[in-house]
């Protein structure tokens, strides 16, 4: 495992310090020569998003989910870990407890106004090894080569273009690094995914299924991607059917 420094590709990274002052790094977009239009439409309902966070942390914590699913997942000290659709950032603050001084957590969202408020989180918590920053609808917009694990949590039914977005995602996974999937197994309309058109989404774009597990919460499993082979073209991806 390499730790690497969040360079950032697009957008603006928010680098919260533990003195509480912030500063705006910027670098070249990556990919933007690919028109979102080269990529194939979901063929399935996608879930409006209604809030920034899934349940109460309170709740959460009474199952001990974070910590089963960091378990599960295998984060150790010293990972570099992207926390994607962090929201009010339940797991963006035990991750980077997780991962300790050595390792780094880039918590992103894609509402200026979420965003703002959790980088004020980890500011008055003193989370220095936490990164905040803005992403986009169908770009995470995540620096290449930096990711041990990219948790997605309860979040992956609200991308609208699951293709594009897994697609741009790719890059920023370090050798042998996963993506962590959490959601629940019932239709994408009604706020889950089963578990089997995420494999095969995921499937289309290059992404290996490593294992699935259920979660103490009815209904919700947990699945752990890698990559595999080349990532395809755009026009090579064939959307999946319900």
């Amino acid at each position: 495992m390499s730790i690497k420094p969040f360079l950032l590709l697009s957008g603006t990274l928010l680098l919260v310090s533990c003195n509480g002052t912030p500063a705006n790094t910027r670098a070249v977009a990556k990919d933007n020569n690919v028109a979102s239009s080269a990529f194939p439409e979901a063929q399935r309902p996608v879930s409006a998003i209604t809030s920034d966070r899934w349940a109460s942390e309170a709740e959460r914590d009474r199952v001990d989910e974070a910590n089963k699913v960091m378990d599960i997942a295998g984060v150790n000290a010293g990972m570099s870990i992207a926390d994607i659709g962090a929201g009010e950032g339940y797991y963006t603050i035990r991750l980077a407890a997780r991962v300790g001084k050595e390792g780094r957590v880039l918590a992103q969202d894609i509402f200026p106004k979420v965003r703002q408020k959790l980088a004020e989180r980890a500011l008055r918590e003193r989370l220095d090894n936490v990164s905040v920053m803005l992403g986009a609808p169908a770009d995470p917009k995540l620096p290449e080569n930096s990711f041990d694990r990219v948790f997605m949590i309860h979040m992956y039914h609200e991308i609208a273009t699951p293709y594009e977005f897994l697609w741009r995602l790719r890059p920023s996974l370090l050798p042998g690094g996963q993506v962590v999937v959490v959601d629940a197994d019932r239709p994408t309309g009604a706020h889950g995914i089963p578990p089997t058109l995420l494999e095969c989404e995921m499937a289309s774009v290059g992404y290996k299924k490593v294992d699935q597990h259920p979660l103490p919460t009815a209904g919700i499993f947990l699945m752990r991607f890698t990559v595999s082979g080349d990532r395809p073209t755009p026009e090579a991806i064939k959307a999946c059917a319900i």
